[in-house]
């Protein structure tokens, strides 16, 4: 299957000044201190109205925190001088939640920084999408399910009815993407899941017979894109039902898959990532934190990967206490910057976000004997 966006790949080669600045900062401070991320994922709100089964950030509280819009504007203006060049609003809670994310969206593109969405889709509502359709790069719906009762028992929304919302939603959003002629990228992911059994002991079928019946759901309501990828457990998570999955031989459901996609509605399936489960990692540094970049909680707090939240080595600051520019900055980020250099990230999350960046930012520090010989 063709991947034109480069989901199951990276894309640092599009942005060769920034990793010639990477080489120098690696070891020198006064570089490293004036490198911003590229990317920033953000967290509008803690709250969630799912409950699923896999959450990775299940060990955080789901308070109704809402970041501060108004503060939350101050630093994008430091993060769009510092270089920024992306977000992605998702993270531990449900991001369109909060109240005034229209003012944030706005705000984001007009400090020049690309938008992005990942979202359960249920609050994704027309007046929502009317004002900032236009402004939004590409948006992901996370759909596990083909149909509602499955949807209902592995994302267990607060509302009945979340399925139908969800596919309403998502046909507004198509329809006035036709209407108003944008670019947005609307697509949907789904995490492979194998059978497992809840805590009460009773079973949660798998969702794999559902992937094609999505697939052909989502491909007639005129959505662009729709990804299939491996559960990655997260270490600190509280949710076990996963932690030791294992994928094999997935080759007929990527078949039929193929056979759905088509020139205007394309299917990722994300075999490679799902073969790196049973290999080592080829990379003995994380080149990526803290450089490539951050991670900004509902509360505010600012960290330097997703994989380490509530981890006080992995705390940058706050930007309710100070500028993104401080903290990025800041003597915290140097101790974490010095941290990182002996760091071996050898047992940290599988298919972690920034695994394929690792992987070229390691061969672009180690060179092989030969390497002019191009």
């Amino acid at each position: 299957m063709k991947d034109a966006s480069r989901i199951e790949s990276h894309k640092m080669m599009f942005h060769p000044e920034w990793v010639a600045r990477w080489k120098e900062a690696m070891n020198d401070w006064e570089v490293a201190k004036k490198l911003y991320p590229l990317y920033i994922e953000a967290t509008p709100t803690a709250a969630c109205n799912h409950n699923c089964l896999f959450c990775a950030v299940d060990y955080i509280d789901k308070n109704p925190l809402f970041i501060d819009a108004d503060i939350f504007k101050k630093a994008l203006a430091d993060m769009a001088a510092g270089g920024v060049k992306s977000i992605m609003y998702a993270g531990e809670g449900e991001p369109t939640l909060h109240p005034k994310l229209d003012e944030i969206v706005l705000q984001t593109k007009n400090s020049g920084i690309d938008v992005a969405f990942t979202t359960n889709g249920s609050n994704l509502n027309e007046r929502f999408l009317d004002k900032c359709l236009d402004k939004i790069t590409w948006i992901k719906v996370s759909i596990d399910a083909g149909t509602k009762e499955t949807h209902l028992r592995i994302h267990r929304p607060k509302n009945e009815n979340d399925w139908e919302n969800i596919f309403n939603n998502l046909e507004t959003a198509v329809n006035l993407k036709k209407e108003k002629r944008n670019q947005c990228w609307l697509g949907a992911q789904s995490l492979l899941l194998p059978r497992g059994w809840d805590k009460d002991g009773s079973e949660i079928p798998s969702n794999e017979e559902e992937i094609a019946v999505l697939a052909e759901k989502l491909k007639s309501i005129g959505v662009d894109c729709l990804v299939v990828k491996p559960y990655s457990h997260q270490p600190l998570s509280e949710t076990e039902i996963y932690k030791d999955i294992s994928y094999g031989d997935y080759s007929k459901l990527s078949q039929d898959l193929e056979k759905i996609a088509d020139d205007n509605f394309e299917i990722v399936f994300r075999s490679h990532t799902m073969e790196k489960y049973s290999q080592d990692r080829s990379y003995h540094f994380c080149g990526a934190v803290p450089f490539a970049w951050a991670y900004i909680m509902g509360d505010g707090s600012v960290y330097s990967c997703s994989v380490y939240l509530l981890d006080e080595k992995f705390y940058l600051g706050n930007i309710n206490e100070q500028s993104f520019k401080e903290i990025w900055e800041g003597e915290r980020r140097k101790r974490h910057w010095e941290f990182m250099r002996e760091f071996n990230p050898k047992n940290c999350r599988k298919n972690c976000r920034m695994d394929e960046v690792n992987k070229y930012l390691w061969g672009v520090s180690n060179a092989p004997y030969n390497v002019n010989f191009i």
